[in-house]
């Protein structure tokens, strides 16, 4: 029985990807998928990248439509850089906690506190505070946007773990908001040491949205295409891999002779997973649903973005 559900699930498959590939061309259509979604999303996606990479080309892309499999941020922003194009979202039920944990009141508030300081914001956050911004960064190149600031007083939102590892390669003063990610925020230095001491020889790679007592065990520390590099490079045959578990598939496609054991069986983002084959082939049958961002906070957002995209 389990073996008749799997080839019927494989065909199912087979013909919604047969589907897909029929649809993005009636539709002028990319897929980019980020790197936490689902193996079946990954596999038919035109582009697999992280939050800025994604950003990177949803800004350059020539395709009318932009189908964003990943959380509602990065759907806005690809809308944002790209207002003239059509954006889908899978699922407009994949949102972020750590996004929603930011609010422009408070923000505002802060930035009255602080008239002196400017605002650097994790690009995990709404359009709404995107437009409250001065710049935005991601995990990849959250240190150089930093350091890229004229100011010596930095309001950080909303990532309080990636905010205390910034603060550890910066002389500018963060001023932290009290955001985390939930996937990465439940690993704990328990649940490392035991698979330390299950895999003695395996590299500890972590992303610093992790906690930072956690981040400080790791052999490597890096955003997620920093992980992925690194595991692909690095001689090292065993890891284990503090970061969302959908990375799994571009660590094992890079490198299918090495193992990767993920540091808790948590580590999964359920707003990541909400996406799924089927879901994609429909929005793109209905155009629906659309990403949609007002223009006044678009084009707020927008500066934030593009001078994030400027820094090198």
């Amino acid at each position: 029985m389990e073996a008749l559900a799997l080839e019927r699930k494989a065909e199912m498959n087979r013909e919604l990807r047969e589907r897909l590939a029929q649809l993005k061309k009636e539709r002028n259509a990319i897929i980019l998928a980020h790197y936490y979604q689902r193996d079946e999303i990954q596999e038919v996606a035109d582009f697999r990248g992280d939050s800025f990479l994604l950003a990177q080309k949803a800004a350059s892309t020539d395709a009318e439509t932009i189908v964003f499999c990943g959380v509602h941020f990065m759907g806005e922003s690809a809308k944002i850089l790209a207002p003239g194009k059509t954006v889908l979202i899978p699922d407009e039920r994949a949102g972020c906690p750590m996004a929603d944990m930011v609010n422009v009141d408070g923000l505002r508030k802060l930035k009255a506190q602080h008239p002196k300081a400017k605002v650097v914001t994790y690009i995990n956050s709404s359009a709404d505070v995107k437009a409250e911004t001065d710049i935005c960064c991601t995990s990849s190149n959250a240190v150089q946007v930093i350091n890229s600031v004229d100011a010596d007083e930095i309001i950080w939102v909303p990532d309080k773990n990636l905010g205390h590892y910034v603060q550890q390669h910066t002389d500018k003063k963060l001023i932290i908001w009290e955001g985390y990610c939930n996937t990465h925020d439940m690993l704990t230095v328990k649940d490392v040491v035991e698979m330390k001491a299950k895999y003695p020889n395996a590299e500890f790679v972590v992303h610093p949205e992790c906690r930072p007592e956690v981040v400080e065990m790791g052999d490597f520390v890096g955003s997620t295409t920093a992980i992925l590099n690194y595991c692909k490079n690095s001689s090292a045959k065993q890891f284990i891999v503090g970061t969302e578990d959908g990375t799994g598939y571009q660590l094992r496609l890079d490198s299918p002779d090495k193992e990767f054991h993920f540091a808790t069986k948590f580590l999964v983002c359920p707003n990541m997973k909400v996406n799924n084959l089927k879901k994609l082939v429909k929005c793109l049958e209905t155009m629906q649903p659309q990403i949609y961002v007002p223009p006044v906070v678009a084009d707020k957002a927008r500066l934030s973005l593009e001078r994030m995209l400027q820094v090198q």
